[in-house]
């Protein structure tokens, strides 16, 4: 999986709530990755913006972050219904 299936998914599926590698302060419940020298980050906030304590989970390669992006973007979305 790369980025350009990630942006198709969101797209098609018409997922809202994410930060997909933005260089911007987190909003308030939403699925955010990022990449940090090497390793990418999965984590979702709250309602005040703020990191879910236990939510963060660490990569060592971008498939598999852009993986459990992707299931937790289309959870969030399945609960916001």
């Amino acid at each position: 999986m790369t980025r350009d299936d990630i942006k198709k998914f969101i797209k098609e599926e018409g997922l809202r709530g994410y930060n997909f590698f933005e260089d911007r302060m987190d909003m308030e419940n939403e699925i955010v990755i990022v990449n940090d020298s090497n390793q990418w980050i999965v984590y979702v906030t709250d309602e005040r913006a703020s990191k879910i304590t236990g939510s963060e989970k660490m990569f060592d390669n971008e498939i598999d972050a852009l993986d459990n992006f992707l299931k937790r973007l289309r959870a969030l979305n399945i609960l916001r219904k």
